[in-house]
Order: structure tokens, then sequence, then C-alpha cells
């Protein structure tokens, strides 16, 4: 049997602050860095759970919720919440605080699949998830159904091609 760890063993925070190069002509933070943040930090989370290299296979969900502006904090919580043989699945929270008024918002959620890799990039074992909070036991729960449709639209984009 594989050994599973607990969720929060893997849990990563990344804070950063939002500047003007960050931001579109609106003061709001691009989306394609938000994106960037949440894959670094689910590669960083993946890591820490597996011990080794990783490679992103999917972006599955990516809600954006409210927008941060320059000067905000912007706060990044990645988790494992599930895994296979060789993948495992990161759920990615990024929240912004205002400074002058301390208040935190929720920008965006996000859930991965990240593979670990030997140095040749072939899949390799990885170890299992206990699921801590309730919200990492609802996620854990509902991954094989990710997983479904996942497949689903992996054999549905080989069709289009």
């Amino acid at each position: 049997m594989t050994e599973a760890l607990a969720a929060g063993v893997a849990r990563t925070i990344q804070t950063k602050l939002v500047l003007p190069p960050d931001t579109n002509h609106l003061g709001t933070i691009f989306g394609g860095t938000v994106l960037a943040y949440i894959d670094e930090i689910a590669a960083i989370t993946a890591m820490r759970h597996s011990g080794e290299a990783v490679v992103t296979a999917s972006i599955d969900t990516v809600n954006f919720l409210s927008s941060a502006k320059v000067g905000d904090i912007f706060i990044l919580e990645g988790v494992v919440i599930s895994t296979g043989r060789t993948s495992m699945e990161v759920y990615v929270k990024a929240e912004c605080q205002q400074i002058e008024t301390g208040m935190t918002n929720l920008t965006t959620t996000a859930i991965l699949t990240m593979v670990a890799v030997d140095s040749n990039g072939k899949p390799i074992p990885v170890k299992g998830v206990i699921p801590e909070t309730d919200a990492e036991k609802k996620l854990f729960r509902s991954a094989q159904e990710r997983k479904q449709r996942r497949m689903q639209l992996n054999q549905y984009s080989k069709e289009l091609c």
C-alpha cells in the first residue's frame, strides 16, 4: 500500500505585492499573471508533497471571482487534495488584502493536476493524501468525478484533431 500524507503537510502559502507591471489599463491584475502565480504555487505544493519534480497536466477550473488592484497584497494558498498513481490534484485559493483597510477578498480558485516525473520526464508514483479540513474532504470525495471529466475532455480533444 502507498504511504499517505496529511494534506496540510504539502500546504503552501505565497504572498506577493501587486505592482503596476502586473496590471492592465484598469489597474487590476492581469488574469495571465494570476494564472502564472497559480501554476507556480501548484507546482511547489505538488513538489513538496511528492519530493519530486512535477509538470502541469491540466488546469481543470479557474474561477475569477474578484480582482486585485495595484498595492494589494496577493495571497495564494495551495494544497494537494487528491492523488492518483503519479498525479496530484492541487486546489489553489487566491485572496487579495487591501493594505489600508486590512480587508481580505477571495479573488480566484483553481484546481490543477500535476504529475511527478523522474529525471527523464517519465511519470513516477506519488504518496496518497489524507484530507484534513471539511473543504479538503469534500474536494477529495469529488476527485473521481473530476478525473472522469478530464478523461472525457482529453478524448474529445483528440477526436477534434
